[in-house]
């Protein structure tokens, strides 16, 4: 079974500095029918205005990874993790028993656009910390490229659950066969561009919640890129 959902059905936030779409509920969005999806709690697609971001606050017990999109996010945390996050980067940090940190765009002059996810971890009360790393565009064009794993042996970066996440920038007229493992479903966000999935399309926002099927095809209409999140069924 595959569910699409639309663009506009998702949460927005949009204050002076930052415009952000939540596909779950955060802040001061609530729906019953999204506030999970198994363990990932979060999953934000924000832009920050050049020269602003989120001042320092609190996290515990969540796995947060950040995928910079285009400008550059520089990260401060209370676990001495610090840097700045470019294009083709991605950050994971482990809140645990309880980090504070701080979010801005680096630039003084360029927006920053992000998607951020946080997870549940796998146990909780885990020892903060904080890793990055970096991957090439030929890393993902018209290929799945795993960015993050609960399986360090995937590649990507190490994360504390039973949960895979993808990317793949897809060429005009490229497509993508994908298969899911039993006992495992899927939750697929389109960044940007122009899809069909099994034959239905798809536009910047939308998402395909994937269940119960041993695989399927993306096409790309136009140049698109897009996010996928594999966990437990």
């Amino acid at each position: 079974m595959i569910t699409k959902r639309i663009s506009i059905n998702r949460g927005t936030t949009k204050i002076g500095w930052l415009e952000s779409y939540h596909s779950f509920s955060f802040n001061q969005y609530y729906d019953p029918e999204w506030i999970h999806f198994g363990p990932l709690r979060v999953l934000n697609d924000d832009k920050v205005v050049a020269g602003s971001g989120f001042p320092e606050h609190p996290h515990n017990d969540a796995e947060v990874i950040t995928y910079v999109l285009s400008g550059e996010l520089e990260h401060r945390d209370s676990s001495g993790g610090s840097g700045i996050i470019a294009p083709s980067q991605v950050q994971r940090m482990t809140t645990g028993s309880g980090v504070t940190h701080s979010e801005f765009n680096h630039s003084k002059i360029n927006p920053v656009h992000l998607i951020q996810v946080w997870f549940l971890p796998n146990q909780r009360g885990l020892k903060p910390s904080y890793d990055q790393i970096n991957f090439t565009k030929d890393d993902r064009i018209n290929k799945l490229l795993t960015i993050a794993s609960g399986n360090k042996n995937d590649g990507g970066l190490f994360f504390n659950q039973n949960a895979k996440i993808f990317v793949s920038c897809l060429e005009k007229n490229n497509s993508l066969n994908i298969s899911l493992p039993e006992k495992r479903k899927m939750y697929c966000y389109l960044i940007e561009g122009e899809v069909s999935i099994n034959e239905e399309k798809y536009f910047t926002g939308d998402a395909a919640i994937i269940l119960n099927e041993k695989s399927f095809i993306i096409n790309s209409n136009s140049e698109s890129e897009i996010i996928l999140f594999e966990v437990e069924s």
